[in-house]
C-alpha cells in the first residue's frame, strides 16, 4: 500500500492545494499538513483501497491472505463468493482510470502496475486450476450480481481489461457468463444485474437473451420510476442508496451499450440519463458543509459508492448546468477525507465493515461479506479524466450546502418530469 513517502511524492507531482496528507494518518498521531492535490489524494486512497486485493490476486493468494469477515446476520450463501464481490466491484470503480494511456509519470506507473495485476486476476478468477478461481458455479444467486460489476469494468475500459486478455481467459470469461443465465433475478436492482451481463456478451459479439435486457430497462423506464430523478427498487419505494449503487448507473449503460442493437433504446437512453443528472443534484446537496455525506437505508457499509452517478456524469462532462468542477471535486474529496481515515482500514489493510472505523458491524446486512466493502470503488470514476482535465485542474469552489449556510447566493431547486 502507498505510504506517506508515497503520498507526498504524488503531492510534489499533481499539485494543486486541496486536502493534507494527514488525511490517511492516525487519528491520534496526525503531525504533518503538507498539502496535496486533489487527484494526488484521490490516487493515493484508491490505492490503498486495491492495493491488498491487486497485489494477492495477482500472486494467486487472494482466497489464503483476505480475511473474509462476514455480517453477524450473514445468511447461509458460500462466504467464498466475496472474493469476486471484492475483485468484480473494485474493477467497476477503476476501469476508466486503468483505461489511461500509459505515462512515465509516478502515477501512470502505478496505474500501469494495477492494470497488469488486474488482468493477472481476471485470467486467475476464470482458470478452474488456479487457487483464485471464483465461486461461479455454487449455489448462491450471488455471483450474478459480481459478475454483472466485472461486466460494468469491461465496458468502462475494453480496451485496457477485455482486449488484452488471451483467447482462452475470453472463451472462460464468456463461458462463466453464459452459465449465469440460469439465475433468475430478483423483481428489484438484481433485474439489473442479469441485463449488464448480457449487454456485455452482446458487446464483445455475442448473441444476448435478449428478453433479460429488455425486461430490467423497460421495469425501470416505465414502472418503478418514481419522479424527480428517483427510482423505486422494486414495486415499493425504499429511501436509501440503491439508485446510487447500482440503479442509475446500470439503467444507463444498459441502454447505452445497446443503441446499435435497435432504435427504440435511444429514447429510453436520452431519459435515463436525464434523470441521472437530476439525481446528481440530489447526491451535491446531501454533502454537508463540512462534507459528511448523508448515511441512510441499508448498505450503508457501502460508503461513497452513494455518489456514483454524480461520479458517472463528472466522467462524461456532463454536470447539472449549477453545479460547477470545482464544487463537485471540493464536495467528493471532502467526502473521502471523512471516511477513509486510519480505522477504516484494518490491521492488514483491508476494508473494515462500517462506515469509518471497525466497531460499526451492526451495519452490516444479511449479504454482506468483506468483499462487498469494495464497491466503494465506484465513485473514483472521475480519475478516468486525465491529470489536465479541468475538473483536476480548476480552483474547488464552495459546494451547495456551503453556500446556503454561509448565507451566498445558490441555485433555486426544482423537480423534473421526465
Amino acid at each position: 500500500m502507498m505510504n506517506r513517502r508515497d503520498i507526498i511524492k504524488l503531492g510534489t507531482l499533481f499539485g494543486l492545494g486541496g486536502v493534507a496528507v494527514d488525511a490517511l494518518a492516525s487519528d491520534s498521531h496526525r503531525t504533518e499538513t503538507k498539502p496535496i492535490g486533489d487527484r494526488a489524494y484521490w490516487v493515493s486512497v484508491l490505492s490503498r483501497i486495491a492495493t491488498p486485493i491487486l497485489d494477492n490476486i495477482s500472486k494467486q493468494t487472494l482466497r489464503r491472505n483476505m480475511p473474509m469477515e462476514v455480517s453477524p446476520t450473514f445468511d447461509k450463501r458460500d462466504p467464498g463468493v466475496g472474493y469476486l464481490e471484492a475483485f468484480g466491484r473494485l474493477l467497476a470503480g477503476m476501469a476508466p482510470w486503468l483505461a489511461l494511456p500509459d505515462d512515465g509519470s509516478e502515477e501512470g506507473k502505478l496505474r500501469q502496475k494495477f492494470r497488469e495485476q488486474a488482468l493477472l486476476g481476471i485470467q486467475y478468477g476464470v482458470d478452474p486450476a488456479s487457487p483464485d478461481y471464483f465461486t461461479w458455479r455454487g449455489p448462491s444467486s450471488q455471483t450474478l450480481v459480481d459478475a454483472a460489476h466485472l461486466a460494468q469494468a469491461f465496458l468502462r475500459a475494453p480496451q485496457a481489461l477485455w482486449q488484452p486478455l488471451s483467447d482462452r481467459t475470453k472463451e472462460r470469461v464468456i463461458e462463466e457468463f453464459k452459465l449465469l443465465r440460469k439465475i433468475r433475478p430478483n423483481e428489484s436492482n438484481w433485474l439489473l444485474f442479469a441485463a449488464m451481463t448480457e449487454t456485455f456478451l452482446y458487446s464483445i459479439g455475442e448473441e444476448p437473451v435478449r428478453q433479460k435486457i429488455d425486461y430490467a430497462v423497460h421495469k425501470f423506464d416505465q414502472e418503478w420510476y418514481v419522479g424527480d430523478g428517483w427510482y423505486s427498487d422494486g414495486a415499493r419505494f425504499s429511501f436509501d442508496h440503491y439508485n446510487g449503487y447500482v440503479i442509475h448507473c446500470m439503467q444507463t449503460e444498459a441502454l447505452k451499450h445497446n443503441l446499435s442493437a435497435n432504435a427504440k433504446y435511444e429514447e429510453m437512453y436520452d431519459r435515463a440519463y436525464k434523470r441521472m443528472q437530476r439525481y446528481a443534484h440530489h447526491l451535491e446537496r446531501m454533502i454537508s458543509p463540512q462534507g459528511y455525506p448523508l448515511v441512510v437505508g441499508r448498505s450503508s457499509t457501502y460508503r461513497n459508492a452513494a455518489f456514483q452517478p454524480l461520479a458517472a456524469v463528472i466522467l462524461d462532462n456532463k454536470l447539472p448546468k449549477d453545479i460547477s468542477r470545482g464544487q463537485a471535486r471540493a464536495a467528493l474529496t471532502a467526502v473521502l477525507h471523512h471516511i477513509y481515515v486510519e480505522k477504516t482500514f484494518g490491521k492488514s489493510g483491508w476494508l473494515t465493515m462500517g462506515v469509518v472505523g471497525d466497531r460499526q458491524t451492526n451495519l452490516a446486512d444479511y449479504y454482506t461479506n468483506a468483499g462487498s466493502m469494495y464497491v466503494a470503488s465506484l465513485s473514483f470514476l472521475p480519475l478516468g479524466l486525465p491529470a489536465a482535465d479541468e475538473f483536476w485542474t480548476c480552483v474547488p469552489q464552495q459546494w451547495t450546502s456551503q453556500k446556503i449556510w454561509e448565507g451566498e447566493p445558490f441555485p433555486k431547486d426544482y423537480y423534473v418530469n421526465y
